[in-house]
């Protein structure tokens, strides 16, 4: 009877360590099948930052790459712009001793033609002297004529070289100018302007479009001709639609 109780009890705890054993078991699965999962999720959540990182490191290169490739062109362009100004500036210095010199012989021929006439020399002699007067009078005009344009040459020039030294400054205009929008391009922002380089303006000038009295917009020159522009609207200054017949005046006049 003794024995038969000792195997029952023996059973009994056999099944009870088995119990245990099974929900411990039960508990270290339920957590590495947890583990598992959390990790599997991290992987996927890792792998997926990755690629994220990979192609923002992809953008940035290509635009590191832009941006060298802009840096150079804009050094290049300065480069070409200062050597425009210099052989600009020679020029009008070679044509300034060329007008001197021709001024000379021209007070020169005019005391010849006084000196001729008071000594009582012949009519063709005067007249020779003459003809010479007037030759050096139309190269003196073709030689104002052709300051006049370079010295516009050497302004647009400046202009553009004012955009390669030091901080940024504002293009001033003539205070009085004053002009209209002829055409609207709503679609790529530009408008055609009824004044130009004969009137004041300048390159990269900036100009405020105003109707009745109200601001409307800002734009900036980027093609300049001599009695018109082309002009891109300023991204933040659009107020109100522009149209035809807005007036345009300087963003920063002389004072």
């Amino acid at each position: 009877m003794l024995i038969r109780i000792s195997l029952i009890l023996a059973v009994v705890a056999a099944l009870a360590v088995g119990a245990i054993n099974f929900f411990v078991v039960k508990e270290k699965i339920t957590a590495l099948r947890d583990d598992r999962n959390t990790n599997r999720d991290g992987w996927h959540e890792t792998s997926a930052q990755l690629a994220k990182t990979n192609a923002v490191l992809v953008k940035t290169q290509y635009t590191l790459k832009q941006t060298e490739q802009n840096l150079a062109d804009t050094q290049s362009e300065r480069d070409k712009a200062f050597k425009d100004r210099d052989i600009a500036v020679k020029r009008v210095g070679d044509l300034n001793e060329k007008l001197a010199l021709i001024t000379r012989e021209k007070e020169e021929a005019q005391n010849e033609v006084a000196s001729y006439k008071a000594t009582g020399f012949s009519a063709e002699q005067v007249a020779k002297l003459g003809r010479t007067l007037k030759d050096a009078q139309d190269m003196i005009e073709a030689g104002n004529q052709e300051k006049a344009v370079l010295q516009k040459v050497i302004a647009r020039l400046e202009t553009r070289l004012k955009k390669y030294e030091g901080p940024e400054t504002d293009i001033v205009l003539r205070a009085d100018l004053k002009g209209k929008i002829l055409v609207v391009d709503p679609k790529w922002d530009f408008v055609v302007l009824s004044i130009g380089e004969d009137q004041g303006l300048k390159q990269d000038g900036e100009l405020l479009v105003s109707r009745n009295g109200k601001l409307v917009a800002k734009v900036i020159v980027r093609t300049l001709e001599k009695d018109r522009s082309i002009a891109n609207l300023v991204p933040g200054w659009k107020l109100f639609e522009v149209i035809e017949g807005d007036e345009v005046s300087p963003a920063h006049p002389a004072s």
